[in-house]
């Protein structure tokens, strides 16, 4: 005949729950530590990374005002050489047509080299303008630069004392998990998420539930310490557990945490 599964109680349950709390409560006060440092850095990171893509395109937008440039004083160069054709070709004409026409050439040429430059001058306006931009952009880069370096060194010292701690406390949080029935975890996680500080179990203190004013009349105080059913606090929804057990569950899992 196959042995009979040890029945979990409610108590066991409670426990259970408590301990997964503590866990819990604990990487959250060392998450508390690290604050908004890696939000913090992850912006800076995109600013930076920002600024270097705003810089590339600056940097392109002048090379091809640049190429622009070049291409107009090579066009100036071929208005040049044609005026200078045009010109000694009025010296062989055989009509005023044939002159007059070659003069409309030339002046249409010397035209075309006033709007180059005129484009060239426009070009360089354009130029100085973007250089000062640069010269804005790679400083503020420089000082974001900066600025991201000591977030993360900040933040990165916080990790080396605390990653290793949290990611042992995690797999904890997980195996303790795997302890309490479905149900309860769901519960456990709804309540967690939808109350201050995180806090979903809760020991009763002063005859109220810990971190509420609101009075737990004696009755249910008898029902929480009898620990034969579980019950939650009407007005948090919180999981209510008696002082004696949460000492004992404190006293228990302090020793776990000082071997992580």
């Amino acid at each position: 005949m196959a042995k009979k599964a040890t029945e979990i109680t409610v108590e066991d349950k409670l426990r259970a729950l408590y301990d997964l709390q503590l866990i819990d409560s604990r990487i959250d006060k060392i998450r508390d530590v690290r604050g908004e440092l890696p939000l913090e850095v992850e912006d800076l990171e995109d600013e930076v990374t920002g600024l270097n893509t705003r810089l590339d395109k600056l940097n392109e937008s002048l090379e091809v005002i640049e190429n622009d440039i070049a291409n107009k004083k090579n066009h100036i160069e071929e208005s040049k050489a044609l005026i200078k054709k045009y010109t000694k070709q009025q010296d062989n004409v055989r009509n005023n047509r044939e002159y007059n026409s070659l003069s409309k050439e030339i002046e249409f040429q010397e035209l075309e080299i006033q709007l180059a430059e005129k484009h060239i001058k426009e070009f360089k306006a354009q130029i100085e303008q973007k250089k000062e931009v640069i010269d804005e952009t790679k400083e503020r880069l420089k000082e974001r630069d900066e600025h991201l370096k000591h977030k993360q060194s900040e933040l990165d010292e916080i990790l080396a004392e605390t990653d290793k701690e949290e990611q042992a406390l995690l797999k904890k949080s997980t195996t303790f998990e795997k302890k309490i029935e479905e149900r309860l975890i769901k519960a456990y996680k709804r309540i967690r998420s939808n109350v201050k500080n995180g806090l979903a179990v809760v020991a009763v203190e002063r005859g109220a539930s810990g971190g509420s004013f609101f009075t737990i009349p004696p009755q249910i105080q008898v029902e929480i310490a009898s620990r034969k059913k579980i019950i939650t606090d009407e007005h948090s929804g919180r999981i209510l557990v008696d002082p004696e057990l949460a000492n004992e569950e404190k006293d228990k899992m302090e020793k776990m945490f000082s071997k992580l």
